[in-house]
């Protein structure tokens, strides 16, 4: 298994630059994984990685030897991608050998490399089915077995659940943090617009937007420490709630003066420069509780959701401010239509000014 390395790293379609000043190290046995709007180029930077688009600039390394120009085939690269690419008239035994016969690899060698993939996988009682009797969750294991069977330096998936519905992507996700598991020296990059894939697979996520890197972080970090207001946004959902406001005393704890009329203490430490800053809270619909005195916040509550084991609470907005989100415990049909004003831990609340988080 490998170690791959980007250094400045960038992508032109001509005139139009679509990644700049990628930086990143990948290091052996970690499962990382690429999130970001559409458009943010994380498929893009996939099929660089995989010689399957020309790097324009920058330095693609893999084990220490520089592959830029190196062909596809020769770069020990796997690549699983959102459509399964079966050949519908192999069954799943010749789909899953089809690679390795190419190469001509003795026999003895094929089936051992198959047996081997389909008891990881789960499939050793469809060997001899065809694609076409097998479920979407099923097909998308024989592709990943196609994979497997070439034992590479690295796997790449490019969005591999998102033609599943949505109970198989539970359930092959789950398969695919079991297989991870069971190959921990293997590298694996994958590629997702879907948050739960992102934070409960990988081991570090790279969060990409505007042409490059966001930030780079465990999923935790990501969800405790972002580091700018786009991937506070973006990691989560709900999305955090950012209220403008202003710091009106700083030290170990900061206090904020809210332009809704809320005031904040925040567990931030500033600086008496930054006194008269203008800032945004950010907090966590899910930190959000109901106040019982001084408030963050206090509005009408427009639209209640009621999903069980919680309640979301859109509440009222006015002239160009953010829509607000709570997301309370239990369920609470009864606010709807209600003032109510919430709170938060100080330990819980974000401060960004000029879009970046002001956490040392």
């Amino acid at each position: 298994m490998a170690d791959l390395k980007l250094t400045d790293v960038a992508k032109s379609y001509g005139p139009i630059e679509v990644l700049s000043h990628i930086n990143l190290e990948i290091k052996k046995g970690e499962l990382i994984v690429f999130v970001g709007p559409s458009g943010c180029g994380k498929s893009t930077l996939l099929r660089m990685i995989a010689g399957l688009e020309r790097i324009s600039g920058g330095e693609l390394m893999i084990d220490g030897q520089r592959v830029n120009d190196v062909p596809p085939a020769q770069r020990g690269i796997a690549m699983v991608f959102q459509s399964y690419a079966l050949y519908p008239h192999m069954t799943v035994r010749e789909n899953m050998a089809f690679a390795l016969r190419l190469a001509k690899k003795p026999a003895a060698e094929i089936d051992a490399a198959v047996s081997n993939a389909a008891r990881v996988l789960q499939l050793e009682d469809y060997l001899d089915r065809l694609p076409k009797a097998l479920s979407g969750g099923q097909r998308q294991r024989v592709a990943i077995g196609r994979a497997i069977v070439r034992d590479p330096k690295v796997y790449l998936f490019d969005e591999p659940l998102s033609n599943l519905d949505a109970a198989l992507r539970v359930a092959t996700r789950i398969e695919i943090a079991q297989l991870k598991e069971s190959m921990p020296d293997s590298t694996m990059i994958y590629v997702t617009h879907d948050q739960v894939e992102a934070m409960t697979l990988a081991s570090r996520i790279v969060v990409l937007a505007g042409g490059g890197i966001a930030q780079v972080g465990t999923p935790l970090e990501l969800y405790e420490r972002p580091d700018n207001e786009f991937v506070a946004q973006f990691i989560g959902s709900p999305a955090m709630n950012l209220l403008p406001g202003e710091i009106t005393a700083t030290g170990e704890v900061t206090q904020v003066q809210l332009k809704g009329g809320g005031k904040a203490e925040v567990a931030i430490p500033t600086k008496a420069s930054d006194q008269g800053r203008q800032v945004n809270l950010g907090v966590r619909p899910e930190d959000l509780v109901v106040a019982e005195g001084e408030a963050l916040f206090t509005g009408e509550v427009a639209i209640t959701e009621a999903l069980g084991e919680v309640t979301l609470l859109y509440f009222k907005t006015t002239g160009e401010e953010e829509a607000v989100v709570a997301k309370l415990p239990g369920i609470h049909p009864g606010l709807r239509h209600q003032m109510v004003s919430l709170t938060a831990a100080p330990e819980k609340l974000h401060l960004f000014a000029n879009g970046r988080s002001m956490r040392l």
